[in-house]
């Protein structure tokens, strides 16, 4: 079986000759990108925001089934209102774009383009919720943001990116914490079930926590290049913003009391996730389930009369199971075609020509480990969905089984700057405090803790520190 992949497509750098360039390379030639006139900004072109679009499907749905309904709220805050919650302004007033001009005329209160909605959302709530009937409030946005960021990269991180944020209260914390780790299950399945990515998830350390969390949850994905990726995280805010905003409610006990708050997002970074967990050195690699287009169809002699009816055919009959197909009936040459919907990424491709035709069979080639198969035209509405379906687990089982090969485990600085210079996540016991983190990542040039993995069993001592290990940790240097 041939494997089209190790024919290096000269297009775009190599993976492993310079990673940052390949992935720059990728986003621009498999036009998922462009670049704005801003700085920072970039354009989400046609086949980038299809893959978003998948993404919001699966999600969206996923979050209705929780009981989630969808909103939508300004995309600026006025200034006064930002610094009613010192912890969280302390946190994101370095990266606040703020407008100060309106109508060509000052403004007493400044806005700040948002760069999330936890405010937004609790002056909303403190207008709706006055009893215990009013809860609970289980509220999602699909917006942008803007982060004024001195470093940016497509899709990872950006002056302005998309995403979704819900924003909810609840009566008691308990249900407030169900919901945060109910939606970290939901995170995990968008990368399991549909982008084909193994995470790693848990409880991220004080030091690494949202700012002004209670306790904040995360999943971590693994790239190529041995770099974690926060891939989406959820927050127990408890009542801090509901006490700074003024939210009350009036209980069954006839009592005022402040509701617990929750608040969860991804964004187009699970986009730049893809790229870098399944692109190769031909570009872009697609899961079959977020792929804006699952097959292409390339006509082989498509000037033979009877190719292109019988593509249409295969087309339609695909197309009535629910695949995303289409023929490409461009006048490139076939060599061509299949350069550009590998660099693509399409995770199926079916080649027809007069023989194949003849003989009643079809060449399907697989985008992600390049291997050819002949399918029987007859039995196409059989076999394609099943293939599409085994590609699908194919990818996440080689995604998952790098990621295993990945974690190690360690009992000192020196082995865990080792460990991380070759990459990867590395386990490791510490007293759990932010000094000690700060020493691991001036120690290790740049490693953090990503989530805790598990409670250090008793008497382990702190590598950093010399006190008793409180948990067991993974350290990786992240994007």
């Amino acid at each position: 079986m041939a494997n089209n992949n190790a024919i290096k497509n000269e297009a775009i750098t190599g993976r492993d000759v310079d990673f940052a360039q390949w992935y720059t390379d990728v986003c621009r030639k498999a036009e998922l990108m462009d670049y704005s006139s801003v700085k920072g900004f970039i354009d989400y072109l046609p086949y980038g925001y299809a893959i978003w679009e998948q993404i919001q499907g699966f999600a969206d749905k996923k979050f209705k089934e929780h009981g989630t309904e969808n909103v939508y709220l300004p995309c600026v805050i006025p200034s006064s209102l930002f610094n009613k919650e010192k912890e969280h302004i302390d946190g994101f007033a370095p990266e606040c774009l703020i407008a100060k001009i309106g109508g060509g005329k000052e403004l007493e209160d400044p806005l700040i383009i948002r760069p999330t909605s936890e405010i937004l959302f609790s002056d909303l709530y403190k207008r709706q919720v006055s009893s215990y009937r009013d809860l609970p409030k289980i509220y999602n946005q699909w917006c942008s943001v803007v982060r004024w960021e001195k470093t940016t990269r497509p899709f990872l991180r950006g002056s302005e990116f998309l995403w979704q944020e819900g924003h909810c209260l609840f009566e008691t914390e308990e249900e407030a914490r169900k919901n945060a780790l109910d939606m970290l299950e939901v995170y995990d399945s968008i990368g399991r079930d549909l982008l084909a990515i193994p995470f790693l998830k848990g409880r991220k350390t004080e030091h690494e926590k949202f700012a002004g969390a209670i306790d904040t949850y995360t999943i971590e994905a693994l790239m190529h290049d041995g770099k974690a990726l926060q891939s989406g995280t959820t927050h127990y805010l408890g009542t801090g913003f509901a006490e700074a905003f003024g939210i009350q409610y009036l209980g069954h006990d006839n009592k005022l009391h402040a509701p617990h708050q929750t608040s969860w997002g991804v964004s187009t970074r699970l986009i730049g996730a893809v790229i870098m967990v399944h692109g190769d050195d031909n570009g872009l690699v697609l899961p079959p389930r977020v792929a804006p287009t699952q097959v292409v169809i390339v006509p082989i002699r498509q000037q033979d009369p009877t190719i292109l009816p019988a593509c249409r055919e295969i087309e339609a009959k695909l197309k009535a199971l629910g695949v995303r197909v289409k023929v490409d009936a461009s006048d490139k040459t076939p060599g061509w075609k299949f350069a550009e919907w590998e660099m693509k990424g399409v995770p199926l491709r079916l080649e027809l020509g007069p023989r194949d035709l003849a003989e009643g069979k079809v060449t399907l080639a697989k985008r992600y480990n390049g291997e050819k198969l002949t399918g029987s035209i007859a039995a196409i509405e059989e076999e394609i969905p099943a293939l599409l379906e085994a590609i699908q687990e194919e990818m996440y089982q080689k995604a998952k089984a790098f990621l295993d090969s990945q974690i190690v485990d360690v009992k000192d600085l020196d082995e865990l700057k080792s460990a991380l210079d070759k990459g990867g996540y590395v386990r490791m016991a510490y007293d759990g405090t932010p000094e000690s983190e700060d020493k691991i990542k001036a120690y290790t040039n740049g490693g953090t803790a990503r989530c805790i993995y598990k409670d250090a069993p008793a008497g382990t001592v702190c590598p950093v520190s010399g006190k008793e290990a409180k948990v067991i940790a993974y350290f990786a240097k992240a994007y």
